[in-house]
């Protein structure tokens, strides 16, 4: 049987309350909290910064990335990636920049 997407979501959201990420709301309504959605952004940031640490080369990585977020074309990946400092720093390092985007 195939996973209805709102069945998830709000299933998500009821346990969000449960656990204390959501407030509880007076009229039932899955309020305001953390996202399912969320939880793709993190885990393509995380990815990025994995393999920057490891050193690997992140372009012939993404693909692969793609593949795990379910995206046919690797541009539509781009949209999860978030610029947190960390990321940003192990890639500026990566293209031989320092923090400054100077050469060494």
């Amino acid at each position: 049987m195939r996973l209805n997407g709102c069945s998830a979501r709000c299933m998500f959201a009821r346990i969000s309350r449960a656990v204390g990420l959501r407030a509880p709301t007076k009229d039932g309504r899955t309020g305001h909290g953390p996202r399912l959605q969320d939880f793709r952004h993190s885990f393509a940031t995380g990815r990025l910064v994995e393999w920057y640490r490891a050193g690997l080369d992140v372009t012939l990585e993404l693909p692969k990335l793609a593949t795990y977020l379910g995206h046919v074309d690797v541009g539509l990946t781009y949209w999860y990636i978030e610029a947190v400092p960390e990321l940003l720093q192990l890639a500026a390092k990566y293209l031989g920049k320092d923090q400054l985007g100077e050469q060494p």
